[in-house]
């Protein structure tokens, strides 16, 4: 990498040289590419340099879970409506926001006919299909079918028109479908020769997209890069490059936002917040609907006190969220209630919680009345079987996820619980079941992450009982629970189209996953950004962060 900003560096300067020789002024010079005017001197190149901790897994938006990867898709890829930095829905790929039916079944997008993909093929109803057939194909392995496999068709009458048909009404249809959209012409002869495309090199290295940007080039472990699609059908971009350096962590990511070499970095530990405002940077935050969190396992692998509802609602007692918002966060994350905070403005939240309050006293009488003890006076209480209350926690390296497992393994000490953490690479840690990834097979009692909705819309299918893993269903990632009453009302929510009928069954779920201690609730994620005085004309949204970026520009 240093090697690659000392060239970057040496190209910087022939190209100012070059341009002094010929006597051209570029300072406020907004060109791409090309003469500056009559003085023949080329605009500069310019390279933006995002730090990112977490490398992607996959740039194929349907073999990845990763934000990290998520992310980065409207460089490359589209969706037919995007979202604005208010998190409001806006056309793309369509002419106008979908019809939907009277009755609700069916969903009509009108496509634009001045849409195309980066090699000049023009983007079609064929390319919606293909990619409902790609999620739906046995042969693929993809990390789920949802929402698609609630169609019961999909049909293409012409070029330009997507008719989706529906048993029951869709609720969440609009935050649900359509993330990414694959093109027909360079998958279909993959999936015809290996009846898949789980191996497509495309996976790895989109280089035909329907972005701004096409990747170029992907060096694991240290770089991606995505150059300008020159074929862009809305223009072309002003910057040339965009240089995604994988750091190996906050410090690291932190060091390159104040020295200058990253132009944008998300995440910052909140600790180093003053130290990058000091350095000229902008810090902002836009709400993605996450919330950072504990899931609890209760599948049969786990151990069983965390089976326990009374060990779980004594956990949630004995930990003071607002000591660590506080004393880690700088007081600048809320805590965080249910899965369903960030969003919880919107009416989806139940009004009856009751928000769990530091108690230790109440935990530990919790946890006396319903048979841990402490039998051998060595601050762990045994069950009633006199075995060890013993849990087991893991989270990745992130520095404030592993700040939160000191904190909270002392406080669950104090009242007898033995809580043993353990931190992963992010690769390894949100693997799937056939990875072996310790979520996915059981290896934690209590998994902590950040994570939400299909935002802005609170559906999520997380916890469905049919996405509990195993060796027959290795794509399901319900990691935590089946709860037949819980699920009842996921599906109903689904089907309900009168908004307030939907709002009261998410009062009910909310009500049970905070009450049963499904989810405990650490803080309210917004999505933090660092962002350099380089870069110029920068919006960020919530759902889709990169989706002006064509605007963006460099200010040298």
């Amino acid at each position: 990498m240093r090697k690659w900003f000392i060239l970057m560096a040496v190209l910087a300067i022939l190209t100012l040289a070059l341009s002094a020789c010929g006597g051209g002024d570029t300072n406020g010079n907004t060109g791409n590419t090309g003469d500056t005017g009559d003085t023949g001197a080329e605009a500069p190149y310019k390279v933006a340099t995002f730090a990112w901790t977490q490398e992607p897994d996959s740039l194929n938006p349907f073999y990845t879970d990763m934000w990290f990867s998520a992310i980065m898709q409207q460089l490359y890829l589209c969706w037919p409506w995007e979202y604005d930095d208010s998190n409001a829905p806006y056309p793309h790929l369509v002419t106008q926001m979908p019809s939907v039916s009277e009755d609700g079944l069916t969903v009509t997008l009108n496509l634009r006919d001045d849409i195309n993909w980066s090699d000049g093929e023009p983007i079609t109803s064929a390319d919606f299909l293909f990619t409902y057939e790609m999620v739906m194909a046995d042969e693929n392995i993809v990390n789920s079918q949802y929402p698609y496999d609630y169609l019961v068709d999909l049909q293409a009458p012409d070029d330009t028109t997507v008719v989706m048909s529906f048993e029951e009404t869709f609720a969440p249809w609009e935050s649900t479908f359509w993330r990414g959209i694959l093109p027909e012409h360079v998958l279909r002869p993959v999936f015809e020769s290996d009846g898949n495309i789980m191996e497509a090199d495309w996976n790895r290295l989109p280089t035909v997209g329907c972005g701004p940007y096409v990747a170029e080039k992907w060096e694991s472990g240290s770089f991606l890069r995505f150059v300008r699609n020159e074929n862009y059908w809305k223009g072309t971009a002003k910057i040339d490059e965009i240089f995604f350096q994988f750091v190996p962590d906050d410090a690291a990511q932190t060091a390159a936002m104040i020295s200058g070499d990253a132009d944008l970095g998300t995440f910052p530990p909140i600790s180093d917040v003053p130290a990058l405002q000091d350095a000229g940077l902008t810090i902002f935050t836009q709400n993605g609907g996450y919330s950072e969190g504990w899931f609890f396992n209760l599948r049969d692998m786990a151990s069983e006190p965390v089976k326990d509802l009374v060990v779980r609602q004594a956990i949630a007692k004995a930990i003071d969220r607002e000591a660590i918002a506080e004393d880690l966060l700088l007081g600048l994350a809320p805590t965080a209630e249910t899965f369903w905070d960030a969003i919880a403005a919107s009416g989806w939240v139940s009004p009856d919680i009751e928000p769990w309050t530091f108690d230790p006293d109440g935990a530990r009488q919790m946890l006396e009345d319903a048979g841990y003890v402490d039998t051998d006076n060595d601050g762990i209480r045994e069950d009633p079987d006199g075995n060890p209350l013993v849990l087991y926690h893991g989270t990745t390296i992130r520095e404030i996820r592993q700040d939160i497992q000191a904190v909270t393994q002392q406080y669950l000490r104090d009242v007898g619980i033995d809580l043993q953490i353990q931190g992963w690479d992010s690769d390894i840690f949100f693997g799937s079941y056939a990875d072996g990834a310790p979520p996915a097979v059981g290896d934690v009692d209590i998994m902590e992450w950040s994570d939400g909705t299909y935002f802005p819309d609170p559906d999520t299918d997380y916890w469905l009982c049919d996405y509990i893993p195993s060796d027959d269903n290795p794509d399901g990632y319900n990691y935590y629970v089946c709860d037949e009453e819980l699920d009842a009302l996921f599906q109903a929510q689904l089907t309900e189209s009168d908004p307030e009928a939907r709002k009261e069954l998410f009062h009910q779920i909310s009500q049970i996953v905070h009450d049963k201690v499904y989810w405990y609730g650490l803080y309210v994620d917004a999505d933090y950004w660092m962002v350099s005085p380089r870069l110029t004309g920068w919006k960020i949204s919530g759902v889709t962060p990169f989706s002006n970026i064509m605007e963006w520009d460099i200010n040298e």
